[in-house]
């Protein structure tokens, strides 16, 4: 007979056809599994919870910076202590607070209990979305970085700091970020700097080069 065969579970399985379709919160277990706090009265404020709430929310949309949110919510995190409570056990119980809509779905939808620390955590945050192919693809950018045509010299030193800022694990040694910064003046902007830095840019030592762009935009700008 069709449809007469079946496993033993099925077979055993009392329920009815309907009951399978119902909801259930098999499957809904949280990904993260909070460590144990000694503290008996452990609790986080709701006033903590409602700042986080308010201050970093991150929605997992392209034009979010994920390393701003990341940095912004431990910034937070930094301005309390709980007695007994770890910082991951302080953090894995907030961070879930700052994500929303897509961002929120995608943490639910992890196995269940696959972090039991923040480097896990922050890890899948960033491998979600800041992956590797991301950070190459912003790194080709800051070494390709040119300045603008009608752009002033305050405002390519701006903007190639933004990129700089986006991209926290870009590798570039600093002696290498401010010869592709230099290398990407246009001609009038290089011989405008090298005067400034007393007749060749390129023979400053890496500290005192960057440290002579910052002087050299604000005066430019002023």
């Amino acid at each position: 007979m069709a449809g007469a065969s079946g496993t033993m579970a099925d077979q055993d399985d009392d329920r009815m056809i309907s009951d399978f379709a119902k909801p259930s919160l098999g499957g809904l277990e949280p990904s993260i599994t909070r460590p144990t706090v000694e503290a008996n009265n452990f609790e986080i404020k709701s006033s903590i919870i409602q700042m986080v709430q308010n201050t970093v929310q991150f929605d997992g949309k392209d034009h979010e910076d994920p390393n701003l949110h990341i940095a912004g919510f431990l910034e937070i995190c930094a301005t309390f202590k709980i007695n007994g409570a770890s910082d991951d056990a302080i953090r894995l119980r907030l961070f879930p607070f700052t994500l929303r809509d897509r961002a929120k779905a995608w943490l639910i939808s992890l196995p269940s209990g696959c972090i039991t620390t923040w480097n896990q955590m922050s890890e899948k945050f960033f491998e979600k979305y800041f992956p590797p192919e991301k950070t190459a693809k912003l790194r080709a950018r800051i070494l390709s970085s040119q300045q603008d045509d009608g752009e002033t010299f305050y405002e390519a030193w701006e903007r190639f700091k933004d990129l700089m800022i986006k991209v926290p694990r870009h590798g570039l040694e600093l002696w290498r970020q401010c010869e592709t910064f230099y290398n990407g003046l246009d001609v009038s902007g290089r011989q405008w700097l090298d005067s400034y830095a007393g007749g060749d840019f390129g023979a400053k030592r890496p500290r005192e080069a960057f440290e002579l762009l910052e002087k050299a935009a604000r005066k430019s700008y002023s």
